[in-house]
């Protein structure tokens, strides 16, 4: 059995007008997990991700590298017990 977790990380550098959520949210499909990314309204990108904890470590260990013209300067992760609330990954508007 593996162990399901949840992933909130909030996201800190120049990461928005880079395609950041785009990259979140292609990379969270092809790992096959549930949860969304969104923009906020202080130029950080939040993202809450629900899977197999290894698999999540691996959308972490991306996030840390972005997009292409992205530059990350921080990441602030927070594991929590997976809820299962989700049935896909997506984009939610800004906050």
């Amino acid at each position: 059995m593996t162990e399901k977790a949840r992933l909130h990380a909030t996201i800190e550098g120049h990461v928005q007008g880079v395609g950041f959520r785009m990259f979140v949210f292609t990379t969270a499909h092809e790992l096959g997990l549930t949860g969304w990314v969104r923009n906020r309204w202080d130029g950080d990108v939040e993202v809450l991700a629900e899977g197999e904890r290894a698999v999540l470590e691996s959308l972490l260990s991306a996030l840390y590298k972005g997009p292409r013209s992205a530059y990350v300067t921080k990441i602030i992760p927070e594991w929590l017990p997976a809820t299962g609330e989700f049935n896909d990954f997506y984009t939610r508007s800004t906050a």
